[in-house]
């Protein structure tokens, strides 16, 4: 399989392709989410479905509070073998691979690994995702934190989404906007971002597509720099300085012939186009620092 080191989506094909030690070795179900290999005492791969925008998925996976995503039991039996083989992984604290649905038509699946179970809210009937076993996370206590366990968290916040949100984040916008910048509609995978509008909003879900852009590097350092703007109808801005400056051509073809073009690229789909109000707050941020 050919991931690029994991950044590129794979379809079933592809990941039923996978061999170990030059034999085929399977990876997923074809109709369970979740997969215990022969001979494997706990579950080796779960596996999320793509959800279209605005419909629900059999199995409503969702983040908590924490930031940390939640895998769903299968069904509602504690003991079904499946929740059996994923509470064995949860304390036996086995590396696993999380295979999330990013689109449809092919479907393909972004890899996240290694992820571990870090708990179980049975009351809820789902485990709690995170990229780092058990022993990194410091359990609540009764009282103040200390200032140890409060870096602690703030580590592991950024490290979930370091490790989990963005693989997933990259990979749904990308394919939203058909690997193509939104500002000008280069199309080279290697030289796009998936740029968040707002800082990353894990309310919004861990594939918050309606919370980014695809944009080429140049115009993502430009629009989280306050360089670039885009106002809630699609229009591109170039800070009002920069439009009397001269300084060569990336300068002059690259920003201030797009002030006041549209947007050259946006998800055909338009439940996963930019959202207004997202748009709004970052176009405030553009123009406040405009004016400093």
């Amino acid at each position: 399989m050919v991931t690029d080191n994991g950044r590129l989506p794979l379809t079933r094909e592809e990941i039923a392709e996978f061999r170990f030690e030059g034999e085929k070795f399977r990876l997923i179900d074809q109709s369970r989410g979740i997969w215990r290999p022969k001979g494997f005492e706990g579950a080796l791969t779960i596996v999320t479905t793509f959800r279209e925008p605005g419909k629900e998925r059999p199995y409503e996976d969702e983040i908590g509070q924490d930031g940390l995503p939640r895998y769903m039991w299968e069904g509602d039996d504690p003991f079904l073998f499946t929740n059996v083989a994923l509470r064995t992984s949860m304390q036996r604290q086995m590396p696993m691979i999380w295979f999330v649905g990013i689109g449809r038509a092919p479907a393909r699946y972004q890899v996240v690994a290694p992820v571990f179970l870090v708990d179980e809210e049975a009351h809820l009937q789902r485990f709690v995702v995170a990229p780092m076993d058990a022993s990194a996370i410091i359990p609540d206590v009764v009282g103040q934190e200390s200032p140890i366990q409060e870096a602690m968290r703030r580590y592991l916040r950024t490290e979930t989404t370091i490790r989990l949100h963005q693989p997933v984040f990259r990979a749904s916008v990308l394919r939203a906007y058909e690997t193509r910048c939104a500002v000008c509609n280069l199309g080279h995978y290697q030289l796009l971002d998936a740029a968040h509008i707002m800082p990353d909003r894990h309310d919004l879900g861990i594939a918050s597509v309606v919370n980014g852009m695809a944009l080429c590097k140049i115009h993502h350092a430009a629009f989280d720099s306050n360089i670039l703007g885009v106002t809630p109808d699609f229009i591109v801005k170039i800070r009002p300085d920069l439009l009397e400056e001269i300084d060569g051509p990336m300068l002059q073809h690259g920003l201030k012939e797009l002030h006041n073009n549209k947007l050259m690229k946006l998800p055909e789909n338009k439940k996963e186009q930019p959202r207004k109000d997202l748009l709004e707050l970052a176009y405030e941020r553009f123009t406040s620092a405009g004016a400093a």
